[in-house]
């Protein structure tokens, strides 16, 4: 049902449209490679060099903004979009355990997490094989290594994406639980996503930033290194799991606990 939605068929486009749109705007635009000092300019100064940091640049782009926002929109409208239109209390006539539905409703978002950054990262290598070279890659650190070593890192920083979305996920399957307003769910989740970015970006917060579930997003970029650098991305990990663990537990405690009228 997630992937059959026309609404959610346009994420799935919208999200399509952001490596091709930075790689024809890289190709009309830049002259030569430019890296920057920070990742963000390393990654996008790279891609005129090789045409599989597209992909990387725009798992950049929409890490912070788009991919939240995409998956609040499944996650807020799990639970809450079937008591919407009446559904829910005939699921669990069928009958269905309340545990069994929180957990195929989180299963589905997960895949959800998935398919997303990956049609990003698929479009940005197609996008980039169509528009720059595919040679040799240069990782961040200077090092070279074949084109094949490039995807594989490609494929882990997708799965890592996938990873720190599921933090968001079983947020928004929590506040889905609360409500009957799919929208309310939806606009929840995405605005404590965007609170958590907004806090990790002001240092006099440092103290609780490494505590915050979008703190770790960006750190994928230590995976284009030699040798990979895994000291954030294991972080990361683990305050994401811990994030999935707390708020499945409340979406459990809630729905199990909750008095089903529509």
């Amino acid at each position: 049902m997630i992937f059959r939605r026309r609404r959610n068929q346009a994420i799935l486009g919208v999200l399509a449209a952001i490596p091709i749109l930075i790689a024809i705007s890289v190709k009309v635009t830049d002259h030569g490679s430019r890296r920057g000092n920070d990742n963000a300019g390393a990654l996008f100064g790279s891609i005129a060099d090789n045409g599989v940091f597209v992909a990387f640049a725009a798992l950049f782009v929409v890490l912070t903004v788009f991919l939240p926002m995409a998956i609040s929109v499944v996650a807020g409208d799990s639970v809450s979009g079937e008591a919407n239109i009446g559904t829910l209390r005939y699921l669990l006539t069928v009958p269905v355990s309340r545990p069994r539905l929180l957990a195929v409703k989180y299963t589905g978002i997960l895949s959800w997490c998935l398919v997303t950054p990956l049609t990003v990262g698929v479009v940005g290598v197609l996008a980039g094989l169509a528009l720059f070279p595919s040679g040799s890659v240069v990782l961040l650190s200077g090092t070279q290594v074949p084109y094949v070593d490039g995807l594989g890192r490609l494929l882990l920083t997708i799965l890592y994406a996938a990873l720190m979305m599921a933090a968001v996920g079983a947020i928004g399957l929590f506040v889905s639980t609360l409500t009957e307003v799919p929208i309310a769910a939806m606009a929840t989740t995405l605005a404590l996503s965007i609170t958590s970015a907004v806090l990790d970006a002001i240092p006099q917060l440092g103290g609780i930033h490494p505590w915050l579930f979008s703190h770790y997003w960006l750190r994928f970029a230590d995976l284009l290194r030699d040798p990979l650098q895994f000291d954030g991305v294991e972080k990361g990990v683990l305050v994401t799991l811990g994030y999935v663990l707390v708020f499945l537990t409340l979406g459990w405690a809630r729905l199990g606990g909750k008095d089903i009228s529509s």
